[in-house]
């Protein structure tokens, strides 16, 4: 197609900026890093610039106050304040991060795989987080250390075990509310492997809760460590700050500032971690701005190549069997009675290369069940009662199997078998460019490098007839429209060279003019790639533009198939008959719509003229 294209989105201009730019730029976020900073930093080097030894005892010096060699004054020992502070400030954050580390270690793992597969594991993880959080942590906490004896590090690991049910249930909670949306589904027909959707899609989505779980856990970690050694738990030799405000306490009365100082080195601390937590949470949510570069540099950076070399598709041998064949397909749902409640019965199609067969029904009549079976993405409730699937004469699913061969389907999904969804914007991740989920699948699937990709993707973006595929490229989902994310969509399908396409309903989420702009993009596409393309479809427009066999749907069951020419012209079956008589073409407009005269009103009676006087 080379007349009309789309508009191009309007994309926002101002530079890239960074994870540590957006955190400097928040006021809060750059004090809490400040802080935080200049504690580790204390931490790293407070021991070998102290002034003094912070356990050398100097009687004579007992109880002094600020001032003179001792900045913040001694302790009842004569220890120097300031150096035992100092020196105490890597152990508390030593023991932060051992407990924040085996937190996360067991949390977000165990969320992540229970969230995203469910069943069997999310029971046996839940139970356990369930009993963790039942058990009060600090008897757990006192009795260790009176059995296993009074080691920092022991006692923030066991609380890092028994924090780990909230990072567990925070990543549980966000996994299973994105794990079926559209944009999972598209990662897994692309060819995406489950370790790459968690790593890429689904890890992208918690990092914003899990990162202020994290901060909030550092500064429970400080508090309980500092509790513990104030209860005498701790090693009274040791300098740390649990220590020091035990022992300020007991001098409460003679010298208050002993505690002070650790107090509030401590409420700093754990405010900081907190805040710094915010700001993180607030730096990633924001995301990064696109840069865009002017179009004639992009023009003398990167030269376009003849785009019939990205898309000359492999030579294809003619079998003798279907591309696609399924037969006597069933479709069901296991109900709470034990029974199955079936939604697709005995369903018998085919598909063959460069063909474009179309199904049409109104909604809840199986064609998107039946689609999604080809696919192999029903619901994990739901199960093939019966019939089998092939595909190039290999079977995805066999007669009598309920499930269809995920290992077969994963190396054929996105390579050979793709998939274009009727909700663009909803199948494109929102926190990667669009450029990174057009490369991504290619370097993959086809084996090739990230320069070949891209310029395989600009050429693709350049194909669907979008006139500056280099921004577009780099900007994110929201910042195009519908139609032309439903372009990029397509772009991703064919990019693998795929034998079969699947397009569940591509034109409903776009106006008129989109829609056969579409519809001829992928007329001209199937006819250059030569691909099999199923079309699932309630529009018979639809039908008719693009199709060359139609099967019609009713409540699960087909009831019509033929040639397009034939269906339309003498369909047999009274359902057909209805659902084109339901088109607008032909039919009479009503009048007031058309009338250019003025509509007819009725005179006024007597009474109405004398209310109006």
């Amino acid at each position: 197609m080379t007349g009309t294209t789309l508009a191009q989105p309007t994309v926002t201009t101002s530079p890239r900026t960074g994870l540590a730019d957006r955190i400097v730029r928040n006021p809060l976020g750059l004090a809490a890093l400040v802080v935080i900073a200049i504690i580790v930093l204390a931490g790293i080097v407070g021991p070998f610039v102290v002034p003094f030894d912070p356990n050398q005892s100097d009687l004579g010096n007992a109880l002094q106050g600020p001032g003179g060699a001792h900045l913040l004054g001694t302790d009842s020992a004569g220890r120097d304040i300031l150096s035992r502070l100092l020196f105490g400030a890597r152990s508390t954050l030593i023991a932060a991060a051992v407990a924040a580390v085996v937190a996360l270690g067991i949390g977000v793992p165990t969320g992540l795989l229970a969230g995203f597969y469910g069943r069997w594991f999310d029971s046996i993880a839940s139970w356990c987080t369930n009993v963790l959080m039942s058990v009060p942590a600090i008897i757990i906490l006192l009795t260790a250390s009176a059995a296993l004896g009074r080691s920092v590090w022991v006692s923030m690991t066991i609380f890092g075990i028994l924090m780990s049910p909230g990072f567990f249930r925070i990543t549980r909670t966000s996994v299973q509310a994105v794990r079926n949306e559209l944009y999972v589904d598209a990662a897994r027909v692309a060819g995406v492997s489950d370790v790459s959707i968690i790593g890429r899609h689904i890890l992208s989505v918690v990092r914003a809760p899990v990162i202020i779980q994290t901060s909030i856990v550092a500064g429970i970690a400080i508090s309980i460590q500092a509790t513990l050694e104030f209860l005498g738990l701790g090693d009274p030799l040791a300098a740390t700050w649990g220590v020091m405000l035990s022992e300020g306490f007991v001098n409460i009365y003679t010298a208050p500032l002993i505690a002070f100082w650790p107090g509030l080195v401590i409420s700093i601390t754990i405010g900081a971690f907190v805040i710094l937590g915010n700001a993180l949470r607030d730096a990633l949510e924001d995301g990064p701005r696109v840069a865009r570069r002017p179009a004639a540099r992009r023009a003398r950076r990167r030269p376009v190549r003849d785009s019939r070399e990205a898309r000359t598709p492999s030579p294809v041998t003619e079998p003798e069997e279907h591309l696609l064949t399924v037969t006597n397909l069933g479709v069901g749902y296991p109900q709470a009675d034990g029974t199955v409640l079936e939604v697709v019965h005995r369903v018998d199609l085919h598909v063959d290369r460069g063909e474009v067969l179309g199904i049409v029904g109104e909604s809840g009549s199986g064609k998107s069940q039946t689609a999604f079976s080809m696919l192999g993405l029903l619901p994990a409730e739901a199960e093939i009662t019966h019939g089998a699937i092939t595909f190039d004469g290999a079977p995805l699913v066999r007669e009598g199997d309920v499930h269809a061969d995920e290992t077969l389907l994963s190396r054929l999904r996105g390579k050979r078998i793709a998939y274009i969804p009727q909700e663009p914007i909803s199948n494109l991740d929102p926190n990667f460019t669009i450029g990174h989920q057009l490369v991504r699948p290619m370097v993959k699937l086809l084996g090739i490098s990230r320069p070949e990709a891209r310029r395989r993707a600009l050429e693709l973006l350049r194909t669907v007839g979008i006139n500056d595929p280099d921004r577009t490229f780099a900007a994110y989902p929201h910042e195009v429209s519908g139609g032309m994310a439903q372009r990029v969509l397509i772009a991703g399908a064919v990019s693998c060279n795929p034998d079969l396409l699947i397009a569940d309903e591509p034109t409903t989420a776009l106006d008129v003019t989109v829609q056969a702009e579409v519809l001829d993009l992928l007329r001209r596409l199937q006819a250059e790639y030569r691909m099999g393309v199923v079309v699932v479809t309630h529009n018979f427009g639809v039908v008719a533009d693009i199709c060359d066999r139609v099967v019609v749907m009713q409540n699960g069951s087909l009831v019509e198939a033929g040639d397009v020419r034939s269906i339309l012209r003498t369909p047999k079956d009274p359902y057909t008959e209805n659902l084109l008589g339901a088109l607008l073409e032909g039919k009479t407009p009503m009048t007031f719509l058309t009338k250019s005269e003025p509509p007819v009103v009725p005179a006024p009676t007597p009474a109405q003229k004398a209310a109006a006087r």
